[in-house]
């Protein structure tokens, strides 16, 4: 018998809350996004895949919360035409962070696990739509004063910072390579995609270095790797990618740099 448990000092519902308002604003205001079907199809995949594995760990706790981040992550980035295959995104998500694991810590942020592998798997039937929410600079600001809140919970406002830092800086210094005009660069920052990955996927605090300079190291090295995977390999998804690939080394770093490591503020219990 199953229990769920709540506690408001809990970053996570601060990330479902601004989450679910992204998609509601996206519900109401966009032609291309998801909508309560697909949201409905996800979400059944990712607390499935949360139930299954729970119950083959024996873990007492439902938990209820990464299967509604997961979900809602999913089901505003990832585009296909099939809806069963968000349905196998959310398992393939859930199945990762139980399954894929060193040190008792999963190594890659669900969804970001799961989007890279349907890209790979499937290239012709998903695909992300970074611009899906337009440009303009008000939903920008805003969606950045929402995770900031959120990221003030999680205590991870570090890690966005070193990210973002490190990526404008990049696409700032292309332009001025290039001589293109800094509009190119401005344009390029003002996407939906990239402030709900910088602020809701990167800075997964289960899956990023313990330690602060280690996620300097992690961030920096996220950044560079999907610049040139953007536009040295012409690969749209590039930031994903390199994510991923980060994550593969990120335990080395939490071995060179040893640090406390980090806990929800929750009930005991693993993953």
């Amino acid at each position: 018998m199953y229990r769920i448990a709540i506690n408001l000092k809990d970053a996570r519902y601060y990330q479902i809350a601004t989450l679910g308002l992204l998609f509601v604003f996206q519900l109401i205001f966009s032609d291309f996004g998801s909508d309560l079907k697909v949201l409905s199809v996800t979400l059944f995949g990712a607390i499935l895949g949360q139930y299954c594995a729970q119950k083959y760990f024996s873990l007492p706790v439902l938990d209820l919360k990464s299967p509604l981040i997961t979900s809602l992550s999913l089901t505003l980035l990832l585009k296909t035409n099939f809806i069963w295959i968000y349905f196998l995104a959310a398992l393939l998500a859930m199945a990762s962070k139980f399954l894929i694991r060193i040190g008792n810590k999963h190594i890659f942020n669900p969804a970001n696990i799961a989007i890279v592998a349907l890209l790979l798997i499937a290239p012709y039937y998903v695909w992300i739509s970074p611009g899906q929410w337009g440009s303009a600079v008000w939903f920008g600001f805003g969606l950045m004063c929402f995770a900031g809140l959120v990221l003030g919970h999680a205590t991870r406002i570090d890690t966005a910072l070193f990210f973002l830092t490190s990526y404008v800086g990049l696409l700032l210094g292309r332009a001025l390579w290039l001589g293109d005009p800094l509009d190119i660069a401005m344009h390029q920052m003002q996407s939906g995609a990239l402030l709900i990955f910088t602020f809701f996927m990167i800075t997964d605090p289960k899956t990023t270095p313990d330690h602060r300079f280690g996620r300097f190291l992690f961030t920096f090295a996220v950044a560079l790797i999907g610049f040139s995977l953007q536009f040295s390999f012409q690969i749209r998804e590039g930031l994903f990618y390199a994510l991923a690939i980060v994550c593969i080394i990120r335990p080395i770093i939490d071995w060179l740099l040893v640090h406390e490591r980090f806990e929800w503020v929750t009930h005991k219990q693993k993953p």
